[in-house]
């Protein structure tokens, strides 16, 4: 059995205004580097593989958390929201014809236009999963957390989630073969000054 810790990066200015960064390669803003500063990976975590996103805040988050470079993966990239990128997640909403739908009601195959369903960024997650060999930290993004936890809990984006994605928190996953099977409670990082 293999685990997989998944942390989600920290916040950038798109973050902080609302605005869906999907693939933009949105750095992280100067508060959320002092803020990241603070904490380091928990035992036996530290230890782990390291990997992240390609895309710099998810990079930059696990330089500053594991004091390591981390491997990339194209997978962990997130979801692209094609014409919705840049675009503010309440303009949208509040626009019926936007066609915009909260997250409880996506199903797998909701798609923004021109961008990519959550049934498509599983299919690119799911083998990269599998090549997993040791217990991993990957720092990615709150969407492919979200696809990765929805298998776990056997979610379906159809009703409210039964997880709620935090910062500083590791998400853990225990992979037997196919199944996932999510740990009940987060791990969260701790302060530098503590170790």
């Amino acid at each position: 059995m293999i685990r997989l810790a998944l942390l989600r990066h920290g916040h950038t200015a798109w973050n902080r205004a609302g605005q869906i960064q999907g693939r933009s390669d949105i750095p992280l803003d100067e508060a959320a580097r002092v803020e990241l500063s603070e904490f380091t990976l928990p035992a036996p975590w530290d230890q782990a593989d390291l990997w992240s996103s390609p895309l710099s805040r998810a990079v930059e988050t696990a330089e500053i958390v594991a004091g390591r470079a981390p491997k990339t993966a194209p997978a962990l990239t997130e979801m692209f929201w094609g014409d919705w990128e840049g675009k503010k997640g309440l303009d949208l909403k509040s626009d019926p014809r936007s066609g915009f739908r909260d997250i409880e009601q996506w199903g797998w195959h909701y798609r923004p236009p021109n961008g990519e369903t959550p049934a498509e960024v599983w299919s690119r997650l799911a083998p990269w999963v599998d090549t997993l060999q040791r217990d991993t930290v990957a720092v990615c993004h709150i969407g492919i957390m979200r696809m990765i936890l929805a298998r776990a809990h056997g979610w379906n984006f159809d009703g409210p989630a039964p997880f709620r994605i935090k910062r500083n928190r590791l998400f853990v996953v225990e992979i037997d073969g196919t199944t996932l099977t999510p740990w009940a409670a987060p791990v969260r990082l701790i302060r530098s000054d503590d170790t």
